[in-house]
């Protein structure tokens, strides 16, 4: 069971690297739920680089899907059901608590071309 766990830490870990949110995203998303919608508006607030930034809105709910789908993100609930909203979940807040600069910390090229192949074709 541990190197299940080991596993999808190491994979929670390469994502957060591999998105172009910063710490201050982390740290708003830990404190209340955020839309793909207000992220986006938020450029200059939630980059780590400014040209490296998505789209459109739509773009940043898909990056938030591939978080959801490694841990690190769940939707908000409320009364009437999931919300457009997320919020940071217990593995997403070990990993940034031991490493708070994660976002700062960029994959290498293979290891990019790596997560990206995963998230194309295995996550569909």
């Amino acid at each position: 069971m541990e190197l299940l766990d080991n596993r999808s830490i190491v994979r929670a870990r390469k994502m957060l690297q591999a998105l172009p949110f910063n710490s201050r995203f982390y740290f708003d998303v830990k404190l209340e739920g955020l839309s793909a919608k207000n992220v986006f508006r938020k450029r200059q607030k939630y980059a780590v680089d400014q040209e490296n930034w998505f789209n459109h809105s739509i773009d940043v709910e898909a990056a938030f899907r591939g978080l959801i789908r490694v841990g690190v993100l769940r939707r908000e609930v409320d009364g009437q059901g999931l919300t457009e909203k997320i919020r940071l979940t217990p593995l997403g807040r070990k990993i940034l608590e031991e490493d708070i600069d994660i976002s700062r910390q960029k994959l290498k090229l293979m290891e990019r071309v790596v997560l990206w192949f995963s998230i194309k074709w295995l996550w569909k």
